[in-house]
């Protein structure tokens, strides 16, 4: 049993139609599933990742109108941190990123950058054995398309306080200082950055993670590793039904909201592949609210009513 790298990064985003220009219309992701947020259905909560929704490849975010910006310090995930297979691909970002007035820098072999909200990013190129999760776009060339996640970077004064519970969860330091962690499993592996935290508190609000989920099998797994936790001085919630995934939540000591999340049940669950994030799809105690819910919400275009033609 161990951890598979990482499920999905959930984030916070105040505009859901600037939202989905970015994440499909410049970075070429895939909308995998458009739902509302479980626990308060007039939001929306947008999937996107690779041409499946393969766990290892999904960023989503819960929009909420009007949020003001937020700001990462102490205990919060400041940056998403994606694979790309080469250094042409990094080349190939940084001229389109460019080109659509995203400022970008280089920092040796990595490319940094915002998304309109805030939200920070680096592509990396990163051997190994991992498959490249990918999406489709008809205007990023395969080869240059993100591959899904290598990691996150968050912040903590005194990393060295989550040894206990990331050792409990199988994840392996990669340094003598607790900085640095590697989950990593038969098929994936992701990394777990902590830097010093900027002096200003953390504010959640728009361009902010709000939690990030490592990938477990099964329910079997989640209630391993949920007592595994426990017994690490985590404060575990039961099992939680997601629909497309279970999930445990609980904090890690610098404050990171960590989830553990089932990969055994999938976004095809509701949905063909072909369609994914075509239509809105709503978890059964919310169906009966779907003339309000649909109401409520923002009406977003079908990023797949395109032309499938291949990538230049």
């Amino acid at each position: 049993m161990a951890i598979e790298g990482l499920h999905h990064i959930t984030a916070i985003t105040a505009d859901a139609p600037g939202n989905l220009d970015f994440y499909v219309g410049v970075l070429g992701l895939r909308l995998v599933k458009k739902t509302v947020n479980f626990d308060e259905p007039s939001v929306y909560h947008l999937y996107y990742g690779d041409e499946v929704g393969a766990p290892g490849s999904i960023l989503t975010f819960f929009e909420f109108p009007g949020a003001a910006p937020g700001r990462a310090g102490d205990g919060m995930v400041h940056t998403i941190r994606w694979r790309v297979g080469s250094d042409a691909a990094i080349g190939f970002w940084h001229e389109r990123l460019t080109a659509t007035g995203v400022p970008v820098d280089r920092d040796g072999g990595v490319l940094l950058f915002r998304d309109p909200e805030g939200l920070s990013h680096e592509l990396l190129v990163a051997g190994g054995r991992d498959a490249p999760l990918a999406a489709h776009a008809p205007d990023v060339p395969d080869e240059h398309a993100l591959q899904g996640f290598h990691g996150v970077r968050a912040y903590a004064a005194l990393p060295d306080r989550g040894r206990p519970l990331l050792s409990a969860l199988g994840m392996r330091p990669e340094d003598d200082r607790g900085e640095d962690w590697t989950a990593a499993g038969a098929e994936r592996r992701a990394h777990l950055r902590y830097d010093r935290p900027p002096t200003e508190r953390g504010v959640q609000g728009a361009g902010t993670v709000h939690h990030i989920a490592w990938s477990v099998a099964d329910d079997a797994e989640l209630l391993a590793l949920r007592e595994r936790a426990g017994a690490a001085g985590a404060r575990a919630t039961p099992i939680v039904d997601r629909q497309y995934f279970h999930s445990v939540y609980f904090r890690e000591p610098s404050g990171v909201l960590f989830e553990l999340a089932s990969r055994d049940i999938g976004f095809t669950f509701d949905e063909p592949v072909a369609s994914l994030g075509s239509t809105l799809k709503l978890p059964p105690q919310h169906e009966h609210l779907r003339a309000a819910v649909e109401q409520s919400l923002t009406p977003l275009p079908d990023p797949r009513r395109r032309s499938d033609a291949p990538a230049r």
